[in-house]
């Protein structure tokens, strides 16, 4: 059980989460980020699937067939797109990520292709592991596309653009919400 690494390693990415949420403006969920990760039912699965070099989860999921500590943590992350599938009578629906949670998603890739990759990270990382290893038909279209548009753009124009885009992206968002929460009061008189 590797429980050192492991807790050094969540920690690592929390921060760098956290210091990217800060860029977009997003504070209280960079602070928050990823808690869940500490608890029992993710934090002793997690040393006991460590490898380093990805998630525990990928791990136990190998063994398993599935990942008892992804449920539990995507579960209660609305930064992950998981969090945002329904399932009715017929089919799942799979519903598009508000901005806030999305922008967070952003970053948490990013600073995870960081943490896993090391130095063999590039700007290009995160784009890699969106196209390659993420499983794009449990997402909504329009949460799929805007992702790949933003992980493109820090691949072509960098980190620091990206950052300051998505921050604009996240304050228009509110505007809109704000926008909308007013005529839905004045529809209701």
């Amino acid at each position: 059980m590797h429980v050192i690494k492991h807790f050094l390693t969540i920690t690592r990415h929390r921060h760098a989460v956290m210091r990217n949420c800060f860029k977009t403006g997003l504070i209280w969920q960079g602070l928050i980020h990823d808690l869940s990760k500490y608890s029992p039912s993710e934090f002793w699965p997690g040393a006991k699937y460590y490898q380093g070099n990805r998630s525990p989860q990928a791990r136990e999921r190998e063994i398993f067939g599935y990942s008892a500590a992804w449920l539990h943590h995507k579960g209660r992350n609305k930064h992950h797109f998981e969090y945002w599938v329904d399932s009715s009578a017929s089919s799942p629906v799979y519903v598009e990520m508000p901005a806030k949670y999305f922008a967070e998603m952003v970053c948490d890739r990013v600073a995870a292709s960081k943490i896993y990759l090391k130095d063999k990270y590039t700007n290009a990382s995160p784009l890699a592991y969106f196209e390659n290893s993420t499983d794009k038909s449990g997402m909504n279209v329009k949460t799929c596309n805007l992702l790949r548009f933003y992980l493109e753009m820090l691949r072509d124009k960098g980190e620091k653009y990206m950052f300051r885009q998505l921050k604009m992206f996240v304050k228009k968002s509110k505007k809109e919400d704000k926008i909308a929460k007013k005529a839905d009061k004045k529809s209701k008189k």
